[in-house]
């Protein structure tokens, strides 16, 4: 790979180790002396090889208790990435699913974004963040001011990025659909050798590993296992948990947030995953599928891309909790091959991940 000569690295914020985080991570190995700027850094909450770089925030990480209440600060996150002075640099590469692709290059540079999704909450999903159900009616009377502002500022900055990398198919069309620009799809990775099978038998129990988000559609499962009265567990936490804890049944246990070693060790026992949102990606399934266990995922999104049904997994095809019941009763009946489950999700390697990204940047840079 033609190696450029300076080289920036562009995050929403670094709060805590997520899908996102693994794949700047990725970055951070491939372009090692690159430094990174992020609108918002909490020392020791990321990897020792992302926080080994030199990290650059904004104005917004000089706000007092800016680290629990960030996301409230979106209408000044535009402002915010843009204050970056990225002219030194002849790579800058985003990995964005809020604002980072806005971050304005230099006028020579190669401009890579990795768009994990564009801002879900200001377009097609506006409602599940901000409807009457979600927020309270000065926040959403404020964003539905905001909405169009922030619209015409996502459309605008997409235009200062050369190159899209989608993280799905799925993804690839709304960045098509929002601004209007193609883009390359390559999957982000799964810890193929980290989440593995282990000697244990599955359990009685199905499992459920996500941010306690509205987007998520959580309640769709919550509701559907009252209703079978079969034992879920819940590893996540979010804004959603009050609402979810109070519509739970006695048979549905909140477990918080885990170790990495604890949810393997949940993927492992569970009878299968439940994935009932519309996802970008979802590294959550093949993380499950990877220790050998079927998933019952949502028909959209993309699980579509990485579940392979009857042989991975069984997806439903309606968001409601009748439909995932049929599925899961459907998956309960499935001689599940942990072996070809796992053999699945192998195609989603950090190797074939690496390999896939030093492939494009190869064609790119040598233009």
């Amino acid at each position: 790979m033609p190696k450029p000569s300076k080289v920036a690295l562009v995050h929403d914020w670094l709060t805590g180790m997520r899908g996102g985080e693994k794949v700047l991570e990725v970055f951070c190995g491939m372009f090692p002396e690159a430094d990174i700027f992020t609108l918002l850094h909490v020392p020791g909450s990321v990897s020792e090889k992302i926080e080994s770089h030199k990290i650059k925030t904004s104005f917004l990480q000089s706000i007092p208790g800016i680290r629990n209440s960030y996301r409230y600060f979106l209408p000044l996150m535009p402002r915010a990435v843009e204050s970056f002075d990225l002219s030194a640099y002849d790579l800058v590469v985003s990995t964005s699913h809020c604002v980072a692709k806005g971050a304005v290059a230099g006028t020579k540079a190669v401009n890579v974004s990795y768009c994990f999704t564009p801002m879900r909450y200001i377009w097609d999903q506006f409602d599940l963040y901000f409807g009457p159900e979600r927020a309270g009616p000065v926040v959403r009377g404020a964003m539905r001011i905001l909405r169009p502002v922030l619209q015409r500022w996502d459309r605008k900055s997409s235009k200062r990025v050369t190159h899209f990398i989608a993280d799905s198919a799925y993804v690839a069309a709304r960045i098509r659909n929002f601004y209007g620009r193609q883009a390359e799809v390559i999957y982000p990775h799964a810890d193929t050798e980290f989440y593995a099978p282990g000697t244990s038998k599955p359990g009685d129990f199905h499992l459920i590993v996500s941010a306690l988000a509205p987007y998520k559609r959580l309640e769709l499962a919550v509701e559907a296992f009252n209703r079978m009265g079969k034992k879920l567990k819940i590893i996540g936490s979010g804004p959603s948990l009050a609402r979810l804890m109070g519509i739970a049944g006695p048979n549905i246990e909140f477990l918080g947030w885990r170790s990495n070693e604890e949810i393997r060790d949940h993927y492992r026992a569970c009878a299968a995953l439940i994935f009932p949102g519309t996802e970008d990606f979802g590294i959550v399934p093949l993380e499950a599928m990877a220790c050998g266990r079927p998933v019952v995922a949502y028909g959209e999104g993309g699980a579509l891309e990485t579940v392979s049904e009857n042989a991975s997994g069984i997806f439903f095809r309606e968001a409601s909790a009748r439909s995932l019941t049929e599925a899961v009763r459907k998956a309960e009946r499935m001689p599940w091959d942990g072996g070809k489950i796992r053999a699945r999700a192998l195609e989603f390697s950090r190797e074939k991940f690496v390999s896939r990204l030093k492939s494009f940047f190869d064609k790119i840079l040598i233009r």
